[in-house]
């Protein structure tokens, strides 16, 4: 009982306790911390948006996969040391078959494939894989070592092929995917980025004596993109070609994040000059350029900081003679923006000699329109046949006009002045700078385009002899 009672009395002290405290705080909330258990939230990868309905790339996979091409090679290569030959005393001359892979991509249903030139140079036997297992032997069409394109054909009709989108409204930032054969590894596809356009990485290089002027605007995109990838497509999620996967940049030699290809814009003009020519048509403006500065921009009165500075001109080059003057700062080529000098070369090389187009340029505080109708290389607008430029190739020099003084001075007809001798038939038979060809095979030769057309289809030896500026005459012999 008397538990009961204390129990009471305790229960009842403890009401009064609480009513008191209720009274003194009656104005405030009571405040109750809860310790509640919730879901986690859903992890997602920091590169993709939570939705995955943007991100079905199997439309544009199922467009493409079919008509990208898995392009093997095979060349012999000579005079491989082999340490056991002279052990046992035989004759050190082994020869190995060198080969090498890359990809393709058909652009027409009758077998046209675009690839990389670096796929297919030397290359002595060419085939083609089809993603349905189908082999074809393949010809080359034609190469582009300047933009690294070049064109191949198989015999076959009716295969699937992929149509060319507009490299000009790639913007940054939108998904691409690149379809290949990494590593061997066919019918690939992997998808990433634009992480820039009009990047020159210096990666191809030139030769003016054998008719190699590089172009590089390449799309840059984060897409995973490995050896064996080279010559494959670039594409849109409309499954449109906007560009061939060309290089990576890596220290390992695999994909490091980084990877390269040549924009449609280009690879369209060069696969049709190589179809219809069998070489490129390059069309040059006659200047010299480089790029807009903050400190030529202040110079030049530009609000900003675009556009490439005409530092000088080609004499009798197209903009000399449309008018364009040093100091000129170009900023459209059409309707098209110029805002490096990657940019510029690549509308260029859109053109083919002998079309007129329209340059926007800056000039003393003021746009005004210049039409230039764009030239060759030796500064006229006549079209190139393939049979002529590989001529230049293998001679790999550049040729000169004799000067009426030099007729007089040394009581010579004319002849066809050798200059800038670099890599080719020329150097490699003592040919020096200056030397002015007058016969070739007891026929006279009296300007350059009289050497081009005996040279052009040339085979077997060839005897050429002239005279050098100091009156020193001499005798050279080659093969072709």
């Amino acid at each position: 009982m008397k538990r009961f009672f204390g129990t009471l009395v305790i229960a009842i002290a403890g009401g009064l306790i609480a009513a008191g405290a209720m009274h003194v705080f009656g104005d405030k909330q009571p405040v109750t911390i809860i310790e509640t258990v919730t879901e986690p939230a859903p992890v997602t990868y920091s590169n993709l948006p939570a939705s995955t309905e943007a991100l079905d790339f199997t439309h544009a996979a199922e467009k493409t996969v079919n008509a990208v091409v898995h392009v093997k090679t095979e060349a012999e290569v000579d005079g491989v040391y082999n340490p056991w030959f002279d052990f046992f005393g035989y004759e050190n001359n082994e020869t190995q078959i060198q080969r090498g892979s890359g990809s393709g991509v058909i652009i027409s249903d009758d077998g046209y494939i675009v690839t990389n030139n670096h796929v297919i140079e030397g290359a002595q036997k060419i085939t083609v894989s089809l993603n349905d297992n189908k082999v074809y032997d393949a010809e080359v069409i034609g190469a582009d070592p300047g933009t690294d394109i070049a064109l191949i054909k198989v015999n076959a009709e009716r295969l699937p092929s992929v149509t060319f989108g507009n490299s000009d409204n790639v913007r940054i930032g939108q998904w691409v995917l690149a379809v290949g054969n990494p590593f061997d590894l066919t019918s690939t596809v992997t998808a990433g980025i634009v992480s820039a356009k009009a990047r020159n990485i210096n990666l191809l290089q030139g030769d003016a004596n054998r008719e190699i002027f590089p172009i590089e605007s390449f799309i840059q995109t984060d897409a995973a993109v490995n050896p064996g990838n080279s010559g494959g497509a670039l594409v849109n999620t409309n499954g449109e070609l906007i560009g061939i996967n060309t290089a990576i940049a890596s220290r390992t030699g695999s994909y490091s994040g980084y990877s390269f290809a040549v924009p449609s814009s280009i690879v369209s003009k060069v696969a049709a000059d190589l179809k219809e020519f069998g070489v490129v048509q390059r069309a040059f403006i006659g200047v010299r350029i480089t790029e807009v500065n903050q400190e030529l921009a202040e110079a030049t009165g530009l609000d900003k900081i675009e556009g490439v500075y005409v530092s000088d001109l080609v004499a009798s080059g197209a903009a000399a003679e449309a008018g364009i003057e040093p100091g000129d700062v170009i900023l459209k080529v059409g309707s098209s923006d110029v805002k490096t000098v990657p940019e510029l070369q690549e509308q260029i090389s859109r053109y083919r000699p002998g079309d007129e187009v329209g340059l926007a340029v800056w000039r003393d505080g003021q746009i005004e329109r210049v039409a230039v109708t764009l030239r060759n290389k030796d500064g006229n607008t006549e079209l190139r046949d393939a049979p002529e430029v590989e001529t230049m190739q293998v001679l790999g020099a550049s040729f000169e006009e004799v000067s009426d003084g030099q007729k007089a001075e040394l009581e010579i007809h004319g002849g066809a002045v050798i200059s800038d001798v670099g890599r080719g038939k020329l150097r490699d038979s003592g040919v020096k700078n200056g030397f002015i060809v007058t016969k070739i095979d007891g026929k006279k030769v009296y300007d350059t385009d009289d050497l081009i057309d005996v040279l052009t289809d040339k085979s077997g030896g060839v005897l050429i002899e002239g005279v050098y500026p100091n009156g020193q005459k001499a005798y050279y012999g080659f093969g072709m």
